[in-house]
C-alpha cells in the first residue's frame, strides 16, 4: 500500500517538474523565435526596400527615354510640318507673281482691245460715210438708168429675173437629157452587175458553208448506234434539234445540216455527248438535246455580256444581249457576224474620236447594225429595217436608231454619225481576207501581187503589207531615177488595176534610196 501510494506521490511530482520545466522552455524557444522572426523581417524590409528603389531607378529611366524619344519624334513632326508650310509658302509665292503676270498681261490686252475698239469706231464712221454716198450715188445711176430705158428698177428686174429663168431652164433640161441618156447606156451594164452580184451572194458555197457542219467520229461503228434500230435514234434527233442528219460512206464523218446555225450547233453538241456516254436511245437523245439547248442559250447570253463589257457598252436591254450573243453562231458571206460587228463597233469609235464626235455612241451603234440579221421571225423586210426598229423597240437613242437603220441607205440619214456606221460596215466587209476568201487564196493573191511588181525593170525586192492593202517596191537608185520613181508606181498601180482581182484599194509606194559604201583597211 505504500508502495503504492510512493509510486503515486512520485508519479505527481514527476508530473508537476516536468509540466514546470516544459514551461519554461517554451517560454526560452518562444523569445528565440520572435527574435528570429524580427531579424527575418528586418531583412525582407531591407531587401524590399533595396527593389523598390532599384524599380524606382529603372521606372525613371524609362520615362526619361521614353519622354526623349517623343520630344525627337515632336521635333521631327514639327520640322516636317514646317518644311512643309515653307514648300506650300514658296508654291503660294510663285501662283501670286505668275497670277501678277498674267494679270499685267490682261491689263495689256485691255488696253490694245481699247485701242483697236476706238480705231474700229473711227474707221467705221468713215466706212458709214462712204456708204450714204455710194447709196446717194447709186440712187443717182438708177434715176439716169430709168430716164435712159423708159423702165423702173422693178420692171428692169422682172425682165431679167425672167431672162435667166428661161436660160436656166433650158440648160437645165439638155443636163437632164443627157443624164438620160448616158443612163439608157448603162442600165443594161448595172442591171447584170447586179444579177452577178445576187449569184455570187447565193452561189453553192456560200450555202454550203452556212448550212452544213462536220461532227468528226473516231471509227464508222459509231455511225450504226447513233442510227439505232430501224433509224429511230436518228429520227429523235432530227426531230429534237430540227436539223437534217446525214449518215453516209464520209470516213469517220457525219454532216449535219440545217439554216439555224445554233440548232446546227445544238445538234453538235448533243450527238458529242451522246457519243461520250455510250447511251444512245430516243428518251436519252430527248434529255441530252434539252440540257443542251439550255446551255447554248445560256452560253449565248454569256458571250453578248462579255462581248458588251469587253467593248465597254453599258446600259443595253438584255434582248439586245441575247441577240448579240447570238450573232456568235451566225455568218454573214462567210464572215463571223459577231467578228465583224466587234471590228465595226471598234472602227466607229476609232473614226469617231478623230472626228470629234460621241465614241461611245457610235461603238453602240456599230455594235447592233447588223442586229436584225438575228432576228429569229422571218419578215419580208431589209435586216437594216428589222434592226432599227428592234433598237427603237429596246428605248435606244434615235441616232443609233437612224444609224442602223440607214447603212444600207434603206432610210434617209437623219444622224450625223450614220454614214460613219456606213464606211466601217464597208471597211469591214472590204478588208481582205475578211469574206469569201480561204486562207491559202489569200496568201496566194499577195504572192502574184509581190511577183508582178518584181517584173518591172530596176525594182530590187518588194513586200505586200497592211494585209494586202499596201505594196512597198524598193527600187535600184543607179537604174531609176527620182521622175522614173514616180512612173513607175504609176505604172505599178495600173498594172494592178487590170491583171489582178482584190477588194478595197492598194497603194503602191516606191522607195528609192542612194547608199554610198566604202571600207576602211
Amino acid at each position: 500500500m505504500e508502495s503504492i501510494i510512493y509510486v503515486l506521490v512520485s508519479g505527481v511530482v514527476g508530473l508537476i517538474v516536468g509540466v514546470i520545466i516544459g514551461k519554461y522552455l517554451s517560454s526560452v524557444n518562444t523569445k528565440k523565435l520572435e527574435q528570429e522572426i524580427e531579424e527575418k523581417g528586418k531583412s525582407i524590409i531591407r531587401e524590399a526596400e533595396k527593389e523598390a528603389e532599384n524599380i524606382k531607378k529603372d521606372k525613371l529611366l524609362e520615362a526619361k527615354e521614353k519622354f526623349l524619344r517623343l520630344k525627337s519624334e515632336f521635333e521631327e513632326e514639327a520640322n516636317r510640318k514646317k518644311n512643309l508650310i515653307i514648300t506650300n509658302e514658296n508654291k503660294l509665292k510663285q501662283r501670286e507673281q505668275s497670277f501678277s503676270k498674267e494679270i499685267e498681261q490682261v491689263k495689256r490686252k485691255e488696253a490694245e482691245l481699247d485701242g483697236l475698239k476706238e480705231n474700229l469706231e473711227i474707221q467705221l464712221d468713215i466706212v458709214n460715210k462712204k456708204k450714204i454716198e455710194i447709196d446717194k450715188f447709186n440712187q443717182q445711176k438708177v434715176t439716169i438708168l430709168e430716164k435712159l430705158s423708159n423702165l423702173t428698177a422693178e420692171e428692169a428686174r422682172e425682165q431679167l429675173m425672167d431672162s435667166l429663168k428661161h436660160e436656166a431652164e433650158s440648160r437645165a433640161s439638155s443636163y437632164v437629157k443627157d443624164i438620160i441618156e448616158e443612163a439608157k447606156l448603162t442600165a443594161n451594164k448595172e442591171a447584170k452587175k447586179i444579177v452577178l452580184e445576187t449569184i455570187q451572194r447565193t452561189a453553192t458555197d456560200h450555202a454550203i458553208e452556212n448550212c452544213v457542219s462536220v461532227f468528226n467520229i473516231e471509227s464508222d461503228d459509231v455511225k450504226g448506234k447513233i442510227i439505232g434500230r430501224e433509224g429511230r435514234n436518228i429520227r429523235a434527233l432530227e426531230a429534237a434539234t430540227g436539223v437534217e442528219i446525214i449518215v453516209d460512206d464520209t470516213p469517220e464523218a457525219i454532216i449535219i445540216s440545217g439554216f439555224d446555225p445554233v440548232r446546227r450547233e445544238i445538234a453538235r453538241l448533243s450527238l458529242h455527248r451522246l457519243v461520250q456516254d455510250g447511251r444512245i436511245h430516243p428518251a436519252r437523245i430527248e434529255e441530252i438535246v434539252l440540257k443542251t439547248t439550255k446551255n447554248i442559250e445560256d452560253e449565248i447570253v454569256e458571250i453578248g455580256e462579255r462581248t458588251v463589257i469587253d467593248l465597254g457598252i453599258h446600259g443595253l436591254h438584255p434582248e439586245l444581249i441575247k441577240m448579240v450573243g447570238r450573232m456568235r453562231f451566225r455568218s454573214s458571206y462567210g464572215q463571223n457576224l459577231l467578228q465583224h460587228s466587234k471590228e465595226v463597233a471598234r472602227l466607229c469609235s476609232i473614226m469617231a474620236s478623230e472626228l470629234g464626235l460621241n465614241a461611245k455612241q457610235a461603238k453602240r451603234a456599230g455594235l447592233l447594225h447588223d442586229i436584225g440579221k438575228v432576228w429569229p421571225e422571218e419578215l419580208e423586210k431589209p435586216h437594216a429595217i428589222i434592226g432599227m426598229e428592234l433598237a427603237e423597240k429596246y428605248k435606244e437613242q434615235p441616232a443609233i436608231c437612224n444609224a442602223i437603220g440607214a447603212h444600207h441607205d434603206e432610210i434617209e440619214m437623219t444622224s450625223i454619225i450614220s454614214p460613219i456606221i456606213q464606211s466601217c460596215d464597208a471597211i469591214s466587209g472590204a478588208r481582205p481576207g475578211a469574206r469569201r476568201e480561204v486562207m491559202e487564196q489569200y496568201i496566194k493573191r499577195l504572192k502574184e501581187l509581190e511577183a508582178l511588181a518584181l517584173g518591172f525593170d530596176g525594182v530590187h525586192k518588194c513586200y505586200a503589207i497592211q494585209a494586202g492593202r499596201e505594196l512597198r517596191v524598193i527600187v535600184d537608185a543607179e537604174s531609176v531615177t527620182d521622175e522614173k520613181a514616180g512612173q513607175l508606181s504609176f505604172d505599178i498601180s495600173q498594172r494592178i488595176e487590170k491583171d489582178m482581182q482584190y477588194p478595197g484599194q492598194i497603194k503602191v509606194t516606191v522607195i528609192r534610196e542612194m547608199r554610198a559604201v566604202a571600207y576602211a583597211k
